[in-house]
């Protein structure tokens, strides 16, 4: 039976700064609450707004991270672990890249970076079920993408090695996630090598169709790919446990296409988009996903290469609202119905 979806809610990432309101979680959940928004997604990634570390030590910092966003007047939706994830699995033609995304002391030491990413995503496990929640969100990380396509020629086995190794580094982790209770929701993205449904099946098959291996669904990936995002809620709805909503565009013209020809965002044929301002069908996705039971959270993820992030979360709120399905259990010709009459049925069906 159709259930309804909780928010709105939105993902603090993008909004923590070092300026008030956006540089303590108590203020920046007073803030959000004062748009409208129900629920936080926030990032374990950023000291400002939590502290990863100390919460995995202590019930009581966890406790009180809880208070701060229930006096604010929102709930806690999920932990962020994205770039943690994103660490897990690193090619090294993205070293230099992602070890901004690592503390100093593991700079230059891919798998002392990875060690740390290891231990950030099983802490997040534990500390999610100190917080009472049972979803959280990452990415995978990549070893293939850099071989995205195929040329030159990729030598044969090289796409199911990288899989093999990815599901060596996940499923451990995984592990420790099923023990607490708790999933991951992976955000299907370019730049990972689960970015499509493809390859997630990939990723499924490789570790042993892991329960908590899920999906954290985001349409915005999806239109930049040219893929049907609503008959993907079709296919995967059992595996989506949560949901980023956010906008995109495409508009290809003679110049480029998908992959954008090495374009600043502004100047792409696809780009990210505040709500509404895209080409994403949010009232198609809304009603699919409430066909399916989806219950957990609609939590915004605020990315525009126009409009400021204060004016994108200002106007998420009511879209989000406007957007939930309030589910029924009443069909619309109940009225129209009567008492069963079994000898009025097969009457009607011509059966003596």
């Amino acid at each position: 039976m159709p259930t309804t979806m909780k928010g709105p809610a939105l993902f603090l990432a993008q909004f923590a700064g070092d300026a008030a309101p956006f540089n303590s979680l108590e203020a920046i959940t007073k803030w959000a609450a004062g748009l409208g928004y129900k629920g936080v997604q926030i990032p374990t990634f950023d000291a400002r707004l939590f502290d990863l570390d100390k919460a995995a030590g202590s019930q009581t910092y966890c406790d009180e991270v809880k208070g701060i966003c229930a006096d604010a007047g929102v709930e806690i939706t999920e932990l962020s672990t994205h770039l943690q994830g994103q660490l897990v699995a690193v090619n090294p033609a993205y070293d230099a890249a992602f070890d901004a995304f690592a503390p100093a002391s593991v700079h230059g030491n891919p798998k002392a970076r990875q060690a740390w990413a290891v231990d950030q995503m099983t802490k997040a496990a534990r500390v999610s079920r100190m917080l009472g929640l049972d979803t959280t969100v990452s990415f995978t990380g990549s070893l293939a993408f850099p071989f995205l396509y195929p040329w030159p020629q990729r030598p044969e086995g090289l796409i199911e090695e990288a899989f093999a190794e990815l599901a060596r580094r996940w499923k451990p982790i995984l592990d420790v996630y099923d023990e607490n209770g708790v999933d991951i929701g992976y955000e299907i993205h370019p730049g990972e090598d689960v970015f499509d449904g493809a390859t997630y099946e990939m990723f499924l098959e490789a570790v042993g169709n892991h329960t908590r291996a899920r999906i954290n669904y985001d349409p915005s990936h999806f239109l930049l790919q040219q893929m049907d995002y609503l008959a993907f809620i079709d296919i995967y709805h059992e595996r989506i446990c949560a949901y980023h909503v956010k906008d995109a565009e495409f508009n290809p013209d003679g110049r480029q296409g998908v992959f954008s020809g090495y374009q600043p965002w502004l100047n792409r044929a696809g780009r990210f988009r505040s709500l509404g301002d895209g080409q994403v069908d949010f009232a198609g996705i809304f009603s699919r996903l409430a066909t399916h039971g989806y219950d957990s959270w609609a939590v915004l993820e605020w990315e525009c290469c126009l409009k400021s992030p204060e004016q994108g979360a200002a106007e998420g709120a009511p879209f989000i609202a406007r957007h939930i399905i309030e589910t029924t259990d009443k069909a619309f010709d109940d009225f129209a119905g009567g008492e069963t009459d079994m000898g009025a049925i097969q009457k009607m069906l011509g059966i003596s």
